[in-house]
């Protein structure tokens, strides 16, 4: 996929009228669950701010960067001093030009993921915007009771506009320095500010914090302004490469985690699922809410991948180009695997304690016996001789014991005929339940009963057929070699 290609996907809608959410599940499919990418562990690397800071403006320079990286080099990565800044939209003005949660189409695959949050603010970190992480801290206060892991990997507080730099420089070092004296926990503050400081320093394993200066004038009130380097200041760009190679630098690279388990695309999609479910209130939801939703989504993660395991098995065993197989041995097969899928989904890490974990087991359990008996149905479907060979059978006998009853009534053995005709209506029975079953699908297990012996008695009648046959060639050749000699 080229970049002309790739666009700005919007995943989760703003209803403005009452403030709700919507998740657009194809359009996040499409994205996730794209056949290269599906199975790969994740980055996510997001820009969270109010509207009109410039988010979607540096999002556009990491996508610079990302496709320079395609070509097997970063050099010169910015591009011409003449070039539109193009790649997710936006505009000067003072009217939000996005609402929601945009995501690029294209997935970059590198040699290992990344994951980090930047926090978008301007000209300082105020208290509000400590404020604004609280919800995140009081979840992530749950989840280390749970797990004794920190819920997040790493934080950046990006200050665009920083009119100190006297104070604390330009760039990582000076941010870092100010982040610090921002996140001190003194005797004077209230106890709220006190916490929510505490449980920022808890959650993440990582704090950063990278200060920018003013991008200049013509960036900020140039209605024609459309992302040209020519246009940005000097200083501004130094820092904006430094950040950007910041971000995506390889020893910066980790890979997604929740609750000590890596994400793949495919689990990142259950995630959503799950966190939307709690944003269509009219507030925000409750940390527990939120805990009790991640483990939900992470044990459905494991459930995934165990079933994964147990489809690649049946697959390799029973799939669409091999031959058909007993469907005894088809079940035998499928208990060890599904023991196999089951020890899979207990060994994984998962929040929730063991009673959730018991739950999403029972549901993989029943999920791996339903999708057994559409891999009998289609391993039956294989043997054309399966469609003929319980009605001959059962013809067989029929038409063999009606030949025998006759046989003895004229035998003047009447009363013997009683026991043949039994037989012959067992076998009637049989063969109506049988075509009950087939037409059906229901008690599959009574249909392989019967299938089972109506083999026995064919391999029998063959038994019986060849054995005379190889008796009687027998008996031609001995009395051929007696000849001769005579």
């Amino acid at each position: 996929m080229t970049c002309q290609r790739a666009q700005s996907l919007q995943i989760i809608h703003v209803r403005k009228d009452d403030h709700s959410f919507s998740l657009d599940e194809k359009a996040l499919e499409s994205i996730l669950l794209a056949e290269p990418v599906r199975d790969l562990n994740v980055m996510v690397l997001s820009v969270a701010g109010a509207f009109r800071k410039g988010k979607s403006f540096l999002l556009d320079f990491l996508l610079r960067f990302m496709y320079k990286q395609k070509t097997g080099s970063t050099v010169n990565w910015m591009g011409r001093d003449d070039k539109p800044l193009t790649g997710f939209s936006w505009r000067g003005g003072s009217e939000p030009d996005t609402n929601g949660i945009q995501m690029w189409t294209e997935v970059f695959i590198v040699p290992t993921s990344y994951g980090t949050k930047v926090y978008n603010l301007t000209n300082n970190i105020q208290e509000d915007d400590l404020q604004h992480l609280q919800l995140f801290t009081e979840y992530g206060r749950l989840a280390l009771d749970e797990m004794s892991l920190k819920p997040f990997q790493t934080l950046l507080f990006l200050v665009r506009d920083w009119s100190f730099p006297y104070e604390f420089p330009y760039g990582l070092e000076g941010g870092n320095h100010f982040l610090e004296k921002r996140l001190q926990v003194k005797a004077h503050q209230h106890e709220e500010l006190q916490l929510v400081r505490k449980h920022i320093r808890a959650c993440f394993n990582k704090i950063h914090c990278f200060v920018l200066p003013h991008p200049g004038l013509k960036v900020a009130t140039n209605p024609t302004f459309d992302g040209k380097l020519k246009d940005i200041e000097g200083e501004f760009k130094v820092h904006l490469k430094n950040l950007v190679e910041l971000l995506l630098s390889p020893q910066n690279m980790v890979e997604k985690e929740v609750g000590g388990s890596k994400l793949s695309c495919r689990n990142l999609l259950e995630y959503f699922k799950a966190y939307i479910k709690i944003f269509q209130g009219d507030d925000l939801p409750h940390p527990r809410s939120i805990l009790e939703a991640t483990a939900e989504a992470n044990n459905r993660s494991a459930i995934t991948l165990a079933k994964e395991y147990y489809h690649n098995a049946m697959e390799q065993m029973c799939g669409g180009d091999k031959p058909y197989m007993a469907p005894s041995k088809l079940r035998e097969r499928h208990f060890v695997y599904r023991e196999t899928a089951v020890e899979k989904f207990g060994s994984m890490k998962k929040m929730g304690g063991s009673r959730m974990s018991e739950r999403y087991q029972q549901q993989l359990e029943a999920d791996m016996d339903e999708m057994l008996e559409s891999y009998l149905k289609f391993n039956r479907s294989k043997n054309f001789f399966s469609i003929v060979r319980t009605p001959a059978a059962m013809l067989l006998v029929i038409i063999i014991m009606q030949l025998v009853s006759g046989f003895l009534g004229l035998l003047g053995l009447g009363f013997l005929t009683v026991f043949f005709n039994f037989i012959i209506g067992i076998t009637i029975l049989s063969l109506m339940t049988w075509m009950y079953i087939k037409y059906t699908g229901q008690s599959p297990l009574m249909g392989e009963i019967i299938d089972a012996v109506s083999d026995w008695i064919l391999g029998l009648f063959s038994r019986l057929i060849i054995g005379r046959y190889m008796n009687m060639h027998q008996a031609t050749m001995m009395a051929g070699l007696a000849t001769r000699r005579n």
